[in-house]
């Protein structure tokens, strides 16, 4: 593998963002970013490329569309190996995204909430992070994904030995994404299961 160029970062959980990017960008790596987060690296005076400057499209409808976007997803998914892959990264600009660090919006939390609405659950579902997830972790041969700020110090160990991750690095961290992202997948379903349809008043008048 390459040496790490590029990393995607968009974290609801923001602990021990700092450091990590700091860490990064100490080894020359671009780092892009999404709102909040990238506000948070900013004050620290961690150079961010806005993913909508990256990709060249806005940010849009209320944040639900952030990511997804061929410049993100072709950047993980290509197969770095590849001739054809990359010949037609090539034809389409779009460069490599090495590493993605990201978690998801805390759905369970929101549900757990008393005064939580049906609205605020559906809100809180989210798209665009288990897609980078699932996407880094499918093409774990070629891309770093992390969505547990414990792992950034090994991450960061392994880019200063050798400028890149090692493959049961990858590959490990690849098993952690699809546990996580399974599990959610079970707590949103298992919420959705308990809506009484007849009495939730978003359904009133429908």
């Amino acid at each position: 593998m390459k040496q790490v160029q590029r990393a995607l970062i968009s974290l609801t959980d923001k602990s021990g963002i700092e450091g990590f990017a700091r860490e990064l960008a100490a080894l020359g790596v671009e780092i892009l970013s999404t709102g909040g987060t990238a506000k948070k690296m900013r004050e620290s005076g961690i150079a961010v490329t806005d993913v909508s400057d990256f990709t060249g499209f806005p940010e849009m409808l209320d944040g639900r569309v952030k990511t997804l976007h061929p410049k993100v997803h072709g950047g993980i998914l290509h197969q770095r190996a590849n001739q054809e892959h990359c010949r037609q990264c090539t034809a389409h600009g779009i460069v490599p995204i090495d590493i993605v660090a990201v978690n998801l919006y805390a759905f369970e939390q929101t549900v757990a909430q008393p005064d939580c609405r049906f609205a605020d659950a559906i809100e809180n579902i989210d798209i665009g992070g288990p897609t980078l997830l699932r996407a880094a972790a499918k093409n774990f041969h070629d891309v770093t994904v992390i969505v547990d700020p414990a792992d950034y110090p090994r991450v960061i160990a392994e880019l200063k030995e050798a400028g890149t991750t090692t493959l049961v690095t990858r590959f490990q961290l690849a098993c952690k994404v699809f546990a996580l992202t399974a599990d959610y997948d079970r707590a949103i379903a298992d919420w959705l299961s308990t809506v009484k349809v007849a009495e939730e008043p978003y359904f009133k008048g429908a």
